[in-house]
C-alpha cells in the first residue's frame, strides 16, 4: 500500500450509513467460508501455503499425480461443509432486494447452498472436472468413484490412526495436505484419454471472458460495491473494485487484515466476516 494512501476505517453502523438505500453487488472470497470451516488462503492467522500453478499442473504429471492425490482426499471435506450465517444473511439480502446478486472467488458452492441465485462463480466450482482435450465436462463425484477403484485404500491409509478428513489441513479449492502421493494413480478423461483438470481457475490461468464480463454488468447493476473476506491480492477480484471506484460507487470493505483495495474504499471495516455481516444486514 503507497506510504500517502488514505485508508477509511470504520465501523458496522459507518458502512450502514454508506450503503443504505442502495441496492449492492457482492463480491466475496475465502474469508466468508472460514466459519463453515474452510481455511482461507492470507488470513493473518492462516498457514503459508504455495498453491500449483496451472502451468505445473498442465506440464508436470509429478505435479498432477501430486495434485489429485491431495484433492481426493480434500474435496471430501469441501463436499461435507455447510453455509454459515454469513453466506445466509446475504441470500436473505437478495431475497429482500437489496443484494443484486454475489460475485465470489471461492469454489465451494456455498452461496448457492445457503439460497443465493445470482451468483458468478468467477474462479470455478470444486465439484466438476472438465478434460483439457475434448472439453467433457463430469462431476468429481463420478471421478471419485474411478479414482477410488484406481486407489483401493488410499483415503483410509491417509487416515490411519483415528484420523478423519476433518483432521486434515485443506486449502479452499480441496487441495488437503499430504506428503506422500507418489503411489497414486490419477485418471485420464475416459472418453479420449487427455488430461483432466478441476474446473477451477488455477493461478497463472485466465478467469473465461465471459464470465468477467458478467460480474462487470453485475457490479454495474447495483448502485455500490460490498466486498467481504478476500484480501484483493489477485487481479481479478480487485478488478471490480477498482471499476466500482472509477465509477463513483460507494465500496465497503469487510476483512480481518489489510487488503490491496483499502485506498480505494469509502468505509473499510477491520472485523470478522460472519459477524459484520450479519450486524450489517440488521442495519440494511
Amino acid at each position: 500500500m503507497p506510504p500517502d494512501a488514505v485508508v477509511h476505517h470504520g465501523t458496522v453502523d459507518d458502512a450502514a450509513r454508506v450503503l443504505e438505500g442502495r441496492t449492492l453487488t457482492v463480491l466475496t472470497g475465502a474469508g466468508v467460508s472460514t466459519d463453515s470451516g474452510i481455511p482461507d488462503y492470507r488470513s493473518p492467522d492462516s498457514p503459508p501455503r504455495n498453491p500449483m500453478t496451472y502451468q505445473q499442473f498442465v506440464g508436470d504429471d509429478a505435479f498432477r499425480r501430486h495434485y489429485w492425490a491431495r484433492n481426493h482426499v480434500g474435496w471430501q471435506h469441501v463436499r461435507r461443509t455447510h453455509p454459515n450465517a454469513g453466506h445466509r444473511v446475504l441470500a436473505e439480502l437478495e431475497e429482500r432486494g437489496v443484494v443484486r446478486g454475489v460475485i465470489t472467488q471461492n469454489v465451494d458452492l456455498l452461496h448457492e447452498d445457503a439460497g443465493s441465485r445470482t451468483v458468478i462463480d468467477l474462479h470455478g466450482r470444486y465439484d466438476r472436472v472438465i478434460c483439457l482435450q475434448c472439453s467433457r465436462v463430469i462431476s468429481r463425484a463420478h471421478l471419485a468413484e474411478r479414482l477410488d477403484a484406481l486407489n483401493p485404500g488410499f483415503v483410509e491409509s491417509v487416515l490411519h490412526g483415528g484420523t478423519t478428513v476433518a483432521d486434515i489441513e485443506v486449502a479452499p479449492d480441496a487441495d488437503a495436505v499430504i506428503e506422500r502421493t507418489s503411489h497414486f494413480r490419477p485418471a485420464d478423461c475416459e472418453f479420449c484419454g487427455g488430461v483432466l483438470k478441476p474446473e477451477i481457475v488455477y493461478f497463472g490461468e485466465n478467469v473465461p471472458r465471459e464470465r468477467v464480463r458478467r460480474a462487470f454488468d453485475l457490479v454495474d447493476s447495483a448502485d455500490a460495491l460490498l466486498v467481504a473476506g478476500t484480501s484483493l491480492t489477485v487481479m481479478s477480484g480487485l478488478r471490480f473494485v477498482r471499476h466500482a471506484a472509477k465509477a463513483g460507487m460507494p465500496v465497503v470493505i469487510v476483512n480481518r487484515g489489510e487488503t490491496r483495495g483499502d485506498p480505494l474504499a469509502t468505509v473499510k471495516v477491520d472485523a470478522g466476516v460472519t459477524p459484520t455481516l450479519t450486524a450489517l444486514a440488521a442495519r440494511l
